[in-house]
């Protein structure tokens, strides 16, 4: 039998995060430093070091250098220049217009320790082994029922309920949050029984990370750096349910049949079985309840999406949530997460079942034209780059109001900055103060005007005469070519909150030259 203690009337947290893994562990962090009372729950009682993701794309790469956790989470792993999909057909990641320009492969535990050590540093409370059993909403608040996964396991115990302002679901594609505000999650199967495995080889591939694939599957090799390696394969036409086991022989079978070889495989410390999905909510909000990373939206594994698009979930959502909770924003910011993020899901879903789509052909005659298309991609570089910068994260860019600079909404590069002291150096060390950051021009005059409420204001070193307004998530807000002789707009012109909702898109080879020269 399950009893449930009544809440009290004031909030236990303004905002209470369901699910620690990537996206709720930022998220939390990212509420903690800008000094809202966030409490982080999680089912799993210990910290799991056995996990699906391990790659780190350069605009997740951004973000982390947005919050001083690049530099220590680059030095767990390897960053590579490019990933192979299927025989000449390649991504080339290593020209990408940033300071990480490559695809870090690293386990996710790695990922979740700095993110957690931070969220915990900067006063989250996170609360382990506990699940959401209930969850109620009304005008001023959240209600959710937690209990003790132990307790929920033997089948007693006493449920209690929190309140905070706001919830957040981030736990994932069987999201308790989702299923308790009713929320849909249409989609379908894509991949059946995809097998995972840590394993040791004593002949590692020289390629990294390896891949193959062609009509009877694909597998791909990438190596973890202690000894371990991540093996993921599948081969067409197996139906075994997610609980079958898993076994040496059939994942060397696998190998063997794609590359020609089985590297050794000798021992396995941990295998499973999963599902792939394509699948999203229709709204990433209801009310005061908000989903975020697979909770909202699951994909195939292909390109290596899920983890960084639900990382950049909780960029987008962490700074407007702390912006209305202290009163420097009105409720119509929120809508701006769904505005901004649900397009950008959809096109995850695109991108990765289109790569997986095209490795796993089953037609000669469509393999021979994928084959011909990859020979003349060498000669299509722009092509390759486009692909580069969507697989990355590099071309998003959210909604702008009309009439707009056509910087605003555009990811900000890292612009070297004037030093002032023990300053920043360049905008991505700017934006670790968690608030917006203004980029003046230089020789601006005496007449320059207060910054916006919070705002940090920084000195551009080169001769381009645009000022930023960028937000804390490194989109600008708002830009504004200058004189030499000027007037910065009012605080709040062209802000977030303002934004007439549209679809997000990726940047135009114009819009790409405008980011360069900014």
């Amino acid at each position: 039998a399950h009893t449930v203690t009544p809440s009290s009337t004031a909030p236990s947290a303004d905002v209470l995060v369901v699910g620690a893994g990537p996206t709720g562990l930022l998220l939390a962090g990212d509420l903690a430093a800008s000094g809202v009372r966030v409490t982080l729950l999680e089912r799993r009682s210990t910290e799991s070091n056995l996990t699906r993701a391990f790659a780190v794309h350069a605009r997740t790469l951004e973000a982390f250098d947005a919050r001083g956790l690049a530099e220590p989470l680059i030095a767990t792993g390897h960053l590579v220049d490019g990933v192979r999909l299927s025989g000449r057909t390649a991504i080339d990641l290593g020209r990408l217009e940033t300071r990480f320009p490559g695809v870090l492969m690293t386990p996710q535990y790695h990922v979740e320790r700095l993110l957690e050590e931070r969220a915990e540093a900067a006063g989250a409370t996170i609360r382990r082994g506990v699940c959401c059993t209930g969850l109620r909403q009304d005008a001023d608040g959240v209600e959710l029922d937690v209990e003790d996964v132990e307790d929920v396991e033997e089948g007693h115990g006493t449920a209690r309920t929190l309140r905070a302002r706001y919830a957040v679901g981030t736990d994932g594609v069987h999201s308790t949050v989702r299923e308790a505000i009713g929320m849909p999650f249409p989609g379908r199967a894509v991949l059946d029984s995809v097998m995972l495995a840590d394993v040791r080889l004593t002949d590692p591939p020289r390629e990294v990370p390896a891949f193959r694939g062609g009509a009877e599957g694909f597998s791909f090799v990438v190596p973890f750096g202690d000894g371990w390696f991540r093996l993921i394969a599948w081969r067409r036409g197996t139906r075994l349910p997610t609980d079958a086991p898993v076994d040496l022989d059939e994942l060397t079978d696998v190998t063997r049949a794609l590359f020609g070889t089985d590297f050794g495989l000798h021992e396995a410390r941990w295998t499973s079985r999963f599902h792939s999905d394509e699948r999203q909510v229709p709204r990433y909000r209801d009310g005061r309840v908000f989903l975020a990373g697979d909770a909202a939206h699951v994909h195939s594994p292909a390109g290596g999406l899920g983890m960084n698009a639900g990382i950049q979930d909780a960029a987008n959502l962490g700074w407007k949530l702390a912006a209305v909770l202290h009163g420097r924003a009105g409720d119509a910011l929120l809508d701006s997460y769904h505005a901004e993020r649900h397009p950008v899901g959809e096109q995850v879903l695109r991108v990765s079942g289109a790569i997986v789509r095209t490795v796993l052909l089953d037609s000669p005659v469509a393999r021979g034209v994928r084959d011909a298309a990859a020979r003349v991609l060498p000669f299509a570089p722009a092509v390759g780059h486009r692909l580069a910068r969507t697989v990355s994260g590099l071309a998003v860019a959210y909604p702008a109001p009309p009439g707009s600079h056509p910087l605003t909404g555009r990811r900000a590069p890292d612009l070297p900055l004037v030093e002032a002291g023990d300053g920043p150096t360049r905008l991505y060390e700017a934006l670790r103060a968690g608030t917006h950051v203004r980029v003046l021009p230089r020789d601006t005059g005496p007449d320059v005007p207060p910054a916006p409420p919070g705002a940090l204001t920084v000195t551009r070193t080169d001769a381009a005469r645009t000022a930023l307004l960028v937000r804390p998530d490194g989109y600008v807000e708002s830009a504004r070519e200058l004189p030499a002789s000027w007037t910065l707009p009012k605080a709040g012109a062209g802000t977030a909150e303002t934004a007439a909702p549209a679809e997000a898109a990726t940047e135009t080879e114009d819009e790409r030259s405008a980011t360069a020269a900014a």
